[in-house]
Order: structure tokens, then sequence, then C-alpha cells
């Protein structure tokens, strides 16, 4: 993909794959429990990768097994044939089937790249909600620019309205990711990525960074809640009347390393921060007060 940061939906979801044979984390198996229409496709997506792999691996497994016990050395009916060439026919059904399922894997991985694009709007009714993500060490900063507002470690969405994220970062490279809305995007310090999910059932999900970025990685979560309408409202109005405002000072404080950071409500927000975030990096703006 040409557009900076991007990861794809598609290999994300082949490497959760991997990493569920593994045994990895209950953080990664939450995208086998979809929430939303995006991660529902990438389960589809590793389920169906994983079944055409069992095709090849089962059998493999299974003559593997056999072969073993068939060859032993205390048998004797085994007949040793170092020099044995397998006829036409079947060296050909040998290499069918690989050739089939890697020529099926690459047509869904294509298929799923560009149909899960993180720059893709969803097609959806009415306006997306749009949230900008900043990540911090090590903490994470979400500013809501129509509603003036902004909250550290709390991420909270209406049901049934697509999200349209702007992500950058105001330390070194981290990774967005809500497991059970969809897959990851980087968020790089100068850049600005986006990422598009939508939440379909009202609930409290899990938010984290992916990437490695020192001592506070572990606990740079943060909770995602996913709300009707009319309670995302309510809520809104309830942040703007925090006594807390996100000023240049502020913002300042906020930038100093700090490990499991409580949740902070914020009732304004400085006139275009998130792009003042990125200007620092791309000597377009100092980060000056107004």
């Amino acid at each position: 993909m040409s557009r900076p940061g991007v990861y794809p939906q598609a290999v994300t979801a082949a490497i959760v794959s991997m990493g569920v044979l593994q045994s990895c984390g209950a953080a990664e198996l939450l995208d086998l429990e979809p929430q939303g229409p995006i991660a529902l496709s990438e389960r589809s997506l590793i389920v169906t990768s994983f079944g055409l792999m069992l095709i090849v691996l089962v059998p493999v497994f299974l003559m593997t097994a056999w072969f073993a016990w068939w060859y032993r050395a205390s048998n004797a009916r085994a007949t040793y044939a170092p020099d044995w060439i397998p006829p036409a026919k079947l060296e050909a059904l040998i290499w069918f089937a690989p050739t089939v399922i890697v020529a099926a894997l690459a047509i869904l991985t294509w298929t799923y790249t560009h149909r899960l694009d993180p720059y893709k709007p969803l097609q959806t009714r009415g306006a997306p909600l749009q949230v900008q993500v900043v990540a911090m060490d090590w903490k994470w900063l979400f500013i809501y620019p129509r509603q003036g507002i902004a909250t550290v470690n709390e991420l909270v969405i209406p049901v049934g309205r697509p999200v349209s994220f702007e992500v950058t970062s105001d330390t070194v490279m981290n990774a967005f990711f809500i497991p059970q809305l969809g897959g990851q995007i980087f968020a790089m310090a100068g850049m600005r990525t986006e990422l598009h999910l939508l939440a379909e059932k009202s609930g409290t999900y899990l938010g984290e960074n992916t990437q490695y970025t020192g001592r506070g990685f572990p606990y740079q979560h943060f909770e995602v809640r996913a709300e009707p309408p009319q309670a995302f409202s309510t809520w809104v109005d309830k942040v703007k009347q925090s006594p807390q405002h996100l000023d240049p000072p502020r913002f300042a404080e906020l930038e100093r390393p700090s490990v499991r950071d409580p949740v902070m409500r914020f009732a304004s927000v400085a006139p275009n921060l998130f792009a003042r975030v990125i200007g620092k990096f791309t000597g377009q703006d100092k980060m000056q007060a107004p």
C-alpha cells in the first residue's frame, strides 16, 4: 500500500491467526469475538484461510504418522525403494492441491486487503463521528473536534454510527488497536493515518497499543465504550462540564512520560491541536500558545 502507516487488515488477520496457533494471549483472541462489520469480515478471513490450510496440513500430518509407523525398522513388509519415482499423474495430483490453495489464499488476501482498506470510509448512512487520536508516553489522547472536547485513556463512541479516526503520535511509533472492532493502524510522529470502524452493539471493549514502546507499554491500554446515541450525547454534555481545559500548557504536562494514568476529561481543546502535534515534527509548528 502506498499510504503511510497502513497495516492491511488482511495481513493483520493472517498474523492474528498465526498468533492463535501459538497460544497467544486473551487480547488477541478478542479478534474472534467481533462486535462490528470490520472485525466480522476479519474473522471470516481468518476462519476461511485456516480451513484452506487444513486441507493440506491434515493429510500431511496423517501421512507423516503413517509413514513413520509403516517404515519402522521392525516392519519387514515395508519395501525399501530409494530410486522409486512417482507416476506423472500422482506427482501432478500432489502439486495440484497446494497450487489451488495458494491461489485461493492469494485471491482472498487481495480481495480483503482492498475491501478492508483502513482508509476506506464505511458505506453507511449518516455522517461519521470524527475522533483524532494522539499516542503519547504511555497514554492515549482522544480529541473530538466537532464536539470540542478531549479525553485521556477513555474512548466513547455511539452504537451504529461509523467512526473516522485520524491517528498520529507525539512520541515513538505506536499501534492503535481495538480488536473487537477492527484491525490496527500505526501511529507515527509527524504523520497522519486513518482508520474507519463501527460498533454494532453496546458494550465495553479493549483498546491497546500493540507496538512495544518502553517501560509503560504493558499498561498503555484504554477503555472503549459503545453507547446508544442518546447516551453518547449525554456523555458529551458531561465532559463539557469538566473543570479541565486542554490548552498548550496543559498539553505540555501530558507530554511528560507517565504510567497508569487515570481517565481525564477536558471541556475544551486548543484550536488545531492535532495538526499542531503533527507540525511539531515537520517544523511547521512549535506548539506555542496561541
